[in-house]
């Protein structure tokens, strides 16, 4: 099973709005073939490692390992309990069931209703947190939630008074593209009006290869120019406000209601959108809304060498730690809700 999770892995950021899946066929204590799903629409994890199976003989004898229960639906391919059924082999054995709706134990039941020996629950919480946003997804009505920000020394996000740098940095090239890595794992990006006015970001992946996240903005009163960088490129990019009008070109305005809650409101037009993940990226302002709503699950918080003596009051946050590591000149602190 710490195979499947393993080669889950190499499906992180391409397999959305799919879970990651691993997969191993094991015949006499020996692993005979493995797979993963690569990407959405592509052949699933089961399929994969019963086809790299060079003596197709063997499955009768064998055993296939999965962190997932594998799907009964037909989607944009079969059901990945129909080949194993039609393949013959009698063992399955699953890290954690599906909390699809569409599958939700119906993998399960149909492999037991023809005499498959099914076992499940093998490593089950690190199946479940390897799946953490597709399961929060679907348990919680809403994406898995990041927040990221990075401080001084003294605890300021950004300077009171700024020179023509846009943005300011406070740490290193090295922890910015540790940054990027973190961009192209998800699938959106939020940032509030002030930033945008302030520091122009693009809110790419140019320091990492992957795909850019889809952008999204807070913008009331729409203040953010139509040329900025966020709205540059053919992607479209989200704008939550509370003007029903045309805007920028590329860009898909929602129109939300900021008397209320914020955080909930942005959640649930991505659960709508079928948006799994979301990074909070800033300013303090709208990181805080979040906290204070509980919508969050992990923070990573860098902070740098320097001193701004005054400015913009980093948020307060309140979470357990999961590991604290230095990054050349910077220190990265990593969050998780516990409260969430």
């Amino acid at each position: 099973m710490l195979r499947c999770i393993q080669l889950a892995k190499n499906g992180l950021a391409t397999t959305y709005p799919n879970p990651l899946v691993g997969s191993v066929v094991v015949h006499n204590n020996k692993i005979i073939g493995e797979g993963w799903h690569y990407k959405a629409g592509q052949p699933h994890a089961e399929v994969n490692a019963i086809s790299s199976v060079a003596n197709s003989a063997l499955l009768s004898e064998a055993t296939i390992y999965v962190n997932l229960e594998p799907c009964s639906h037909f989607g944009k391919t079969p059901p990945c309990a129909d080949l194993i059924i039609d393949k013959g082999i009698k063992k399955v054995v699953i890290g954690t069931t599906d909390p699809n709706p569409k599958v939700a134990g119906k993998g399960i039941q149909k492999l037991m209703a023809v005499g498959c020996d099914v076992v499940v629950g093998v490593l089950e919480k690190q199946c479940e947190a390897l799946n953490k946003r597709f399961f929060t997804f679907q348990q919680k009505k809403r994406p898995y939630i990041f927040l990221k920000w990075a401080k001084t020394t003294d605890g300021f996000i950004a300077p009171e008074v700024r020179d023509e740098q846009k943005p300011v940095w406070i740490t290193s090239k090295l922890t910015r593209q540790q940054t990027h890595k973190l961009r192209a794992q998800e699938q959106a990006i939020l940032v509030g009006t002030k930033t945008v006015l302030d520091d122009n970001p693009s809110l790419t992946t140019r320091d990492w290869y992957g795909a850019t996240p889809i952008r999204l903005v807070l913008d009331r009163n729409l203040k953010v120019p139509a040329d900025a960088a966020i709205f540059a490129g053919a992607d479209t990019t989200y704008i939550f406000t509370e003007q029903a009008v045309e805007h920028a070109a590329n860009c898909k305005i929602e129109t939300i209601n900021f008397r209320e809650n914020i955080a909930q409101q942005i959640c649930d037009v991505l659960y709508r959108d079928g948006i799994q993940s979301l990074i909070v990226e800033g300013g303090s302002r709208t990181l805080q809304t979040f906290i204070d709503a509980k919508l969050w699950d992990e923070a990573f918080v860098y902070t740098g060498s320097n001193n701004f003596k005054t400015g913009t009051v980093a948020p307060k946050l309140e979470g357990a730690i999961i590991a604290k590591n230095v990054i050349n000149s910077d220190t990265l602190i990593h969050y998780k809700n516990t409260i969430a």
